[in-house]
């Protein structure tokens, strides 16, 4: 943690809604006038598409099925936190971008599926915000969460989030349900041991419930609308939480537990901007008067 050079960390599953919550982080940022650095969690993949394919290929020949993008040896984890060590320390970093489809392509001048060259933060920036799959990981050669000042988990139910998935690579990404099956199936021991832990290490997580029929995710027609969920609220360290403040500023909502509040789905845009920006304004004024 560094209390001059602050980091955010957001981190969910592929499908979570990670891009969603990053677009209200930003909303904040513009309105408190920020200066934010935004690194995203798939320019610290190990491989580019055709790589990771081949290395997929090498790995099913030798009887691994469980190997992915989840994985921990399919990430240059290291790197990255190497990047929010030295940002901590010096308020300087470098990160790139994978290029996923033929718009970024457009804009990066380089082929879907490849990174762009390593390039550094600009300078003078307020504070480092990542989003992506790994932003608090905990494992033997390796302590991300440690270096992060606020961490927010993205964690819909399972069910949701691959439908969500599901629905988005069908769209944007023109694979089949069935292809988008076989990528779940493939990882789901890595969901299990290298993604659900990290949600011990955040301080707060944002998991939205849908009150909907989503009991066969592989045929549902549509994704469930917010006015069709709920979301739970967990703060892992509730002290200083003005939790009657939140319930009365947000209708509909309750305490579920002593560190869990319950609201409307089509309240958690309120709820973040309510519950965020002050911890925001907090890290900027102590980074300040260090």
């Amino acid at each position: 943690m560094s209390q001059k050079h602050p980091i955010i960390s957001v981190t969910g599953s592929s499908g979570a809604g990670t891009s969603t919550v990053k677009t209200t982080f930003d909303q904040i940022f513009r309105r408190e006038s920020i200066t934010a650095v935004s690194i995203e969690g798939d320019a610290f993949h190990r491989y580019n598409r055709a790589d990771m394919r081949a290395e997929l290929e090498r790995r099913v020949a030798a009887g691994d099925f469980t190997f992915s993008h989840f994985s921990f040896e399919a990430n240059e984890l290291k790197e990255l936190e190497r990047v929010f060590r030295e940002y901590g320390a010096t308020g300087r970093g470098r990160t790139r971008t994978y290029v996923h489809d033929e718009i970024e392509a457009a804009r990066t001048g380089v082929a879907p599926g490849n990174f762009t060259a390593w390039a550094p933060f600009q300078d003078h920036s307020d504070l480092l915000f990542y989003e992506g799959l790994h932003g608090a990981v905990v494992a033997d050669d390796v302590d991300i969460a440690r270096h992060a000042d606020l961490k927010i988990g993205v964690v819909p139910v399972i069910n949701l989030e691959w439908i969500q998935k599901i629905h988005r690579d069908r769209a944007h990404r023109g694979y089949s349900t069935e292809a988008v099956t076989d990528t779940i199936l493939r990882r789901m021991h890595a969901y299990v041991h290298c993604i659900c832990p990290q949600f011990t290490q955040t301080d707060i997580n944002f998991q939205r419930v849908p009150v909907v029929d989503t009991s066969n995710p592989f045929i549902a027609r549509w994704i469930p609308t917010p006015d069709e969920s709920l979301v739970v609220i967990r703060f892992k360290n509730p002290r200083g939480i003005d939790f009657p403040y939140l319930t009365a500023m947000i209708h509909g909502s309750w305490m579920s537990r002593a560190n869990s509040i319950v609201i409307p789905g089509n309240k958690m845009d309120l709820a973040m901007q309510l519950i965020l920006t002050p911890l925001i304004e907090r890290l900027i004024r102590d980074a300040k008067r260090a």
